[in-house]
């Protein structure tokens, strides 16, 4: 998954960054570095990792979250 295939699944959502970051368990601003593609202050590189790539599809097809308690995403 690139930072560009992740700016399509959100707005294929219709989803800001806060809410695609909740989604995901992750805070805002790391959501914000993996659309961005690189750090902030190091400007190195960064790779989506499979377990985010996993995420996004497994939210694309609907599949809730195992043996946890299902975010409301419309909340946020």
């Amino acid at each position: 998954m690139t930072p560009t295939d992740l700016q399509l699944w959100r707005a294929r959502r219709g989803w800001s960054q806060r809410v695609a970051a909740a989604a995901l368990g992750i805070t805002i601003t790391s959501y914000q570095r993996l659309e961005r593609g690189r750090c902030w202050r190091t400007d190195r590189v960064l790779t989506i990792d499979r377990r985010t790539a996993l995420a996004c599809a497994a939210i694309e097809a609907g599949i809730e979250p195992m043996g946890a308690p299902v975010l409301n995403v419309s909340d946020h």
